[in-house]
């Protein structure tokens, strides 16, 4: 593939401890061999293979992209959290994405996931990208449940909060909707 048009943004590695089984440096060397420019990893809830994942990918000549799929609280219905996609765009979006899963993990654990409050995405997300969870983020999850006007507001609050940074996923995997596992 010499022109590519799609890169990888998505990407659950061997660190996202509950759905993740491909490894890095494999993902990499994938990536290398069909010649795409750019690779994102966003493990679940937390960024422990980004230090393995920026050494292979420079190494390949592969640009790294840094993200997290992040739990976000429902307050109405704690055991239905959605998910988003933060991506970071530099080093002030590293910090604030740093802050936002400490916190997830310090002072809002459920079940066992780290979840971040919606409230807390309101003191800032500059330098942060988001994409809306897919078929597991609030957006999609109010298109399934038939409630169209609730998925427009739910996506109306997302674009306000990360203004010209938010975008919805279309994701096409070959199968009936699936619950997500929360």
């Amino acid at each position: 593939m010499t022109d590519p048009r799609f890169v990888h943004l998505r990407l659950h590695t061997e660190y996202s401890v509950t759905d993740g089984l491909v490894r890095v440096g494999e993902a990499v060397k994938r990536a290398r061999d069909i010649a795409m420019p750019a690779l994102g990893l966003s493990d679940l809830s937390n960024t422990f293979g980004w230090v393995k994942f920026y050494r292979a990918a420079r190494g390949a000549g592969i640009k790294p992209v840094f993200g997290c799929d992040v739990w976000v609280t429902n307050a109405v219905d704690r055991n239905r959290p959605s998910r988003l996609m933060l991506l970071v765009q530099h080093r002030e979006g590293y910090r604030r994405l740093c802050e936002l899963l400490t916190r997830a993990y310090q002072e809002n654990l459920y079940r066992g996931r780290a979840e971040i409050a919606p409230a807390w995405l309101a003191d800032g997300t500059e330098g942060l990208l988001a994409l809306s969870g897919g078929d597991a983020g609030n957006v999609a999850q109010a298109i399934l449940d038939e409630k169209p006007d609730a998925a427009r507001t739910a996506a109306e609050a997302w674009a306000a909060l990360f203004p010209g940074r938010y975008y919805l996923e279309l994701q096409r995997f070959g199968q009936p909707h699936r619950t997500p596992n929360a």
